[in-house]
């Protein structure tokens, strides 16, 4: 009976030792599974309970995470900053953690949080930017290696205004632009300034402040000519003032410029054509001229080709083709419009001359007209016998009577005109007294409106001109003129000087034609 009570006792306790639980000593802080990316997580597992039983442990985890960790349960991780995005701003990661001891085998699951961690971005050395004169100098410093966020994390560029060279700009992608002036581009021939500039991650606002050192081009670079109007073909008359600006600079300083000129495939094109303003800026100034081509109505091409040479020889040259066009000798054409304009001006100022002259012999036989109509008597025969009748002229106021002595007469008073005396009638001259009047102001207005508007050659080149001097030469050979019987000998005492035109019609311009 006791033997098989120590047996049950033994059983009992064999059966109570392969119960126990064997635990694990994990880390009992809550921050130590939350953690940001590059934080070091450090820890030695192991069973607490083991008494003398040696176990061995094992990590089971994802392959991509770099974890170091042995039998002995050392466990070292520096979660990397790759682990997560700043868009996902955390992430969780599960470990099962196993100790085994024959057949024993005991499993823990380990559950971490990662959160993002923002770095300051990267500005390595840059490389050196060097630059040209009078050229806009672009730097690029978002496309460089040396620059980048860590963390892919959008990124702006702020300049520090104190280190920007005049006129130079940055912007907040990156783009670096100077065009330095020429006493800014000697300062650095030997003595390369340096450029401060801040890179600022987005939307952290972590900044790194970078540099970057500017020199002189170490290339011997051609000087270069630009030319305005840049058109390669230029399309001009024979009286065109062909006019060119030439600018010239040299990447490598203006003192690098030794020789500016032109070639022409014609002679007729001199070399003092081409005229120096300063070391960088020429300008050519050329008129074909009215015998420039031979043929009426031809076209000829020129080809001008200008240079630039630096101190080195290197040769830089841009190609300007010139079609001249024949054309109408303005001089010769200016100089027949205004004779033109002066001839029928002249002979504006002479009709209105005699028409003047007309209207004062029209004036006086009119008067005289009025005076024999005042003055008549008539004696006429009458039926019945007349022993004898005389007229009487009576000076003065007449009463319309006349005497007649012996006989009988019949008297016709008060219906005789003029015209019967004196040759004229009263209306007739009265009708031909108003048609001068008419036609003569009419002239002068036309003439003063002709005078004033073509005054200036320039108008006198409008087709309108031929139009309105037809219009006053209609006025010149109106139909009534020949009512007026005026004689066709007649001439104007006064001489077609400038000095009298204009006393006709004051607006008359002769100024460049004298």
């Amino acid at each position: 009976m006791h033997k098989n009570l120590v047996t049950a006792l033994l059983l009992l306790v064999s059966l109570a030792t392969s119960a126990q639980t064997f635990v694990f000593n994990l880390p009992q802080l809550e921050s130590w599974y939350n953690v940001d990316e590059g934080d070091t997580l450090q820890y030695k597992f192991e069973i607490t309970n083991r008494d003398t039983l040696e176990f061995k442990y094992r990590l089971i985890h994802d392959n991509d995470i770099s974890v170091h960790f042995d039998s002995l349960g050392n466990f070292l991780w520096i979660p990397s900053y790759d682990l997560v995005s700043r868009i996902e701003e955390s992430k969780q990661f599960s470990f099962i953690l196993e100790a085994y001891n024959g057949d024993e085998k005991i499993s823990k699951e380990l559950q971490f949080e990662i959160f993002h961690k923002n770095r300051t971005p990267i500005v390595e050395n840059l490389p050196l930017f060097y630059v040209k004169q009078y050229t806009t100098n672009v730097y690029n410093l978002n496309k460089l290696d040396q620059i980048k966020d860590p963390d892919n994390d959008p990124i702006v560029f702020i300049p520090v205004q104190e280190s920007m060279p005049q006129g130079a700009t940055l912007s907040e992608l990156g783009t670096f632009k100077w065009q330095p002036s020429r006493l800014q581009f000697r300062r650095l021939y030997g003595k390369p300034i340096s450029v401060e500039f801040i890179v600022q991650d987005q939307p952290f606002k972590k900044e790194t402040r970078g540099v970057f050192k500017i020199s002189q081009t170490q290339l011997d670079l051609p000087p270069e000519v630009l030319i305005v109007p840049s058109d390669t073909l230029i399309s001009a008359k024979e009286d065109d003032v062909v006019n060119l600006n030439l600018y010239i600079t040299d990447p490598n300083g203006d003192d690098n410029i030794m020789d500016v000129g032109f070639l022409s495939n014609n002679n007729k094109v001199t070399k003092d054509a081409l005229v120096k303003n300063t070391a960088t800026q020429w300008e050519f100034k050329w008129t074909p001229g009215y015998d420039f081509i031979d043929e009426v109505g031809g076209v000829d091409t020129i080809a001008l080709t200008f240079f630039a040479i630096d101190k080195s020889g290197i040769k830089n040259d841009k190609k300007v083709l010139v079609r001249v066009v024949d054309s109408e000798n303005i001089e010769k054409l200016d100089n027949r419009l205004f004779q033109k304009y002066k001839g029928i001006l002249i002979q504006s100022m002479d009709l209105i001359a005699q028409l003047d002259d007309n209207q004062k012999k029209l004036n006086k036989q009119l008067k005289k007209a009025k005076k024999g109509k005042k003055k008549r008597s008539i004696l006429n025969a009458s039926l019945g016998a007349i022993t004898g009748v005389s007229p009487v002229f009576i000076d003065g106021v007449s009463k319309d009577y006349v005497t007649g002595i012996g006989g009988t007469a019949v008297l016709t008073l008060g219906t005789l005109e003029a015209t019967e005396v004196m040759g004229r009638s009263k209306d007739e001259l009265l009708e031909r007294l108003k048609i001068n009047i008419d036609i003569r102001n009419q002239l002068q207005a036309e003439g003063d409106r002709f005078a004033r508007q073509y005054a200036l050659k320039v108008k006198r080149r409008d087709k309108e001109f031929n139009v309105d001097s037809e219009k006053l030469k209609a006025q010149l050979n109106n139909k009534q003129l020949i009512l007026l019987e005026l004689p066709a000998d007649w001439t104007n005492s006064s001489e077609p000087t400038d000095k009298n035109i204009r006393k006709a019609f004051p607006d008359y311009n002769n100024e460049g034609f004298e």
